[in-house]
């Protein structure tokens, strides 16, 4: 699954940082997630970091990008060039 962020978002900016993928960016309104390089922080850490730090709750799982956890698995070792 890749989260996304929605627009309660605030823009205060802890959860770009956090992204052990770089998959958060500022787009045109509010920061948002690439799901091509979301992995819920598989392989990194045991949560989500983002959900984390987030002070308005606002990064849900994405409906249109269900993952299987092997499939995270999958990714995370895609983008780590393993």
């Amino acid at each position: 699954m890749a989260l996304m962020i929605t627009d309660e978002c605030i823009n205060c900016d802890v959860c770009e940082p956090e992204c052990p993928n770089q998959a958060i960016y500022l787009g045109p309104e509010i920061y948002e997630i690439d799901p091509a390089k979301c992995t819920e922080c598989v392989g990194h850490f045991d949560e989500p970091q983002c959900v984390q730090v987030c002070p308005v709750a606002c990064i849900p799982v994405n409906p249109q990008h269900i993952e299987a956890p092997e499939s995270l698995w999958a990714k995370y070792r895609r983008l780590q060039g393993q």
